[in-house]
């Protein structure tokens, strides 16, 4: 039997189990529902709450429910996507700031065109379940203010000042430039505009969409900063998030295909000096979703799922135990233990499961 098989029991361990426990119990989301935007072990202290984190957040624990029908995954979604809806909400500005609360001493007052996709997108998720109205109406709505807000002569601003929604100077940095990785973000009109019946979503998801697939080639290695490049392939993972419903596209096929080999390539060249846990997961992930298009490379797809488990604490403080670790540099874990890496983590390694075990439909939730 293949080695990959031979060690899937103990990845299924890992994903499940231990990170649900710790996205439950850590303590990494707060009572009010916010969830912190990681953890720092070093110092034993909590970032902010990231308006971003809680609905990446929103979208894992109902990740978990999926895989495991246990009750308490539903009951935190609900409460996480409420707490979204209603708490982070600013009804004046009509978006949702950068943390909560906003503004804070240790935060501006900023919204940010790719947290609120990422929010809109964790609304859905539980909406998908619990068909809560609330849920729905405010996805939409903030996905039109999206579209109003954050529009540019070149495409969508990343950032906004508030209140005045003045867009924040470009830089180089790709989480302060537009880019490819932003179509993630858009990934939210279509998911909105399908729940909904609005076809000005949808309709506003392809077009972005066909803009990307006009300069996608282009992002990497995007900076002479080798160390910088890891980042970007994060970033361009979301691209190929956003490629998943394109599929049945020529173009949409093509694009996924050299994003993921650039990733695969650039991931193998720098992991030795600097690894991100997300990209092994995105990564991994991409290549069960695009399975159907694109045949698999199960030695690579094994070495990411291999690469990714190693990633998970094991601690005697939950506060750790179970989480996933954001990053390491020159084999040693940094301090960092963050919810996106385990939602990531989490469904990656799930998909990647049902997927060995020839499930008829592995991928039926969307990427987180």
């Amino acid at each position: 039997m293949a080695t990959w098989m031979l060690n899937w029991a103990l990845l299924e361990a890992y994903s499940s189990a231990c990170a649900g426990q710790w996205f439950l119990h850590s303590g990494i989301q707060y009572p009010n529902g916010g969830v912190a935007r990681y953890y720092r072990t070093e110092i034993q202290e909590n970032k902010p709450v990231s308006t971003e984190i809680t609905g990446y957040t929103a979208s894992a624990l109902m990740v978990l429910f999926d895989i495991t029908g246990d009750q308490q995954f539903l009951d935190r979604a609900r409460a996480t996507a409420a707490f979204l809806a209603t708490d982070t909400w600013n009804a004046e500005l009509e978006t949702f700031p950068y943390e909560h609360p906003s503004p804070s001493p240790v935060s501006d007052h900023l919204a940010y065109f790719f947290d609120c996709g990422i929010i809109i997108r964790g609304l859905i998720s539980v909406w998908r379940v619990t068909r809560e109205q609330v849920l729905l109406d405010r996805a939409v709505q903030a996905s039109h203010a999206m579209l109003r807000d954050f529009r540019a002569a070149d495409g969508f601003h990343p950032i906004l000042q508030l209140p005045g929604k003045t867009p924040l100077e470009r830089t180089p940095q790709w989480s302060r430039s537009t880019g490819c990785y932003q179509s993630k973000s858009a990934l939210a009109w279509w998911e909105a505009g399908q729940a909904a019946g609005d076809s000005v979503l949808s309709n506003a998801f392809v077009d972005f969409m066909d803009h990307v697939l006009t300069d996608y080639r282009e992002f990497l290695p995007g900076t002479p900063e080798r160390m910088k490049v890891m980042d970007r392939l994060h970033a361009n993972s979301y691209l190929l998030e956003a490629l998943s419903p394109l599929l049945h596209r020529p173009d949409a096929v093509e694009a996924y295909r050299f994003t993921m080999a650039r990733i695969s390539h650039f991931l193998r060249d720098i992991r030795p000096d600097f690894e991100r846990s997300d990209v092994n997961a995105q990564l991994l992930r991409a290549r069960v979703y695009g399975a159907k298009v694109i045949p698999v490379n199960m030695l690579e797809a094994a070495d990411e799922a291999a690469s990714l488990a190693r990633f998970q604490a094991h601690d005697s403080d939950p506060r750790i135990d179970g989480g996933f670790y954001f990053s390491r540099r020159a084999g040693n874990m940094e301090p960092h233990v963050t919810p996106v890496s385990a939602a990531f983590a989490v469904q990656a390694l799930e998909v990647w499961r049902a997927w060995q075990a020839g499930e008829e439909n592995p991928c039926h939730l969307p990427p987180v």
